[in-house]
């Protein structure tokens, strides 16, 4: 839950308090001597989305996998990047799209 700071109008005190953003509409309602201040910038969580990076070791079972099978969806992320791999794969995927997905392994 956020920490909120709040500025007694009165006599200038400064108390902050664990709450969630509903109880802190409420406290307000039931303190009208008192305001919200901003005492310094968020906290934000760090991240890189909803992907993150894959540890080495199972990259390289990812790759081994792909490579054993070329022509799945793993073989695209984790497979050979050289231009023969990358070029049959591309083939593989245009003839999958023209007859609809019905090229099995």
């Amino acid at each position: 839950m956020p920490t909120y700071s709040f500025r007694d109008t009165q006599t200038g005190e400064i108390e902050d308090k664990i709450m969630s953003m509903s109880s802190r509409e409420e406290y307000l309602k039931e303190n009208p001597n008192l305001e919200t201040i901003i005492t310094g910038a968020p906290g934000l969580v760090g991240g890189t989305g909803d992907r993150t990076k894959t540890p080495g070791g199972f990259q390289e079972v990812l790759s081994k996998i792909s490579d054993a099978n070329p022509t799945s969806s793993l073989a695209g992320d984790f497979g050979k990047k050289d231009h023969k791999s990358v070029t049959v794969r591309n083939a593989v995927q245009k003839h999958r799209d023209k007859l609809g997905g019905s090229i099995t392994e």
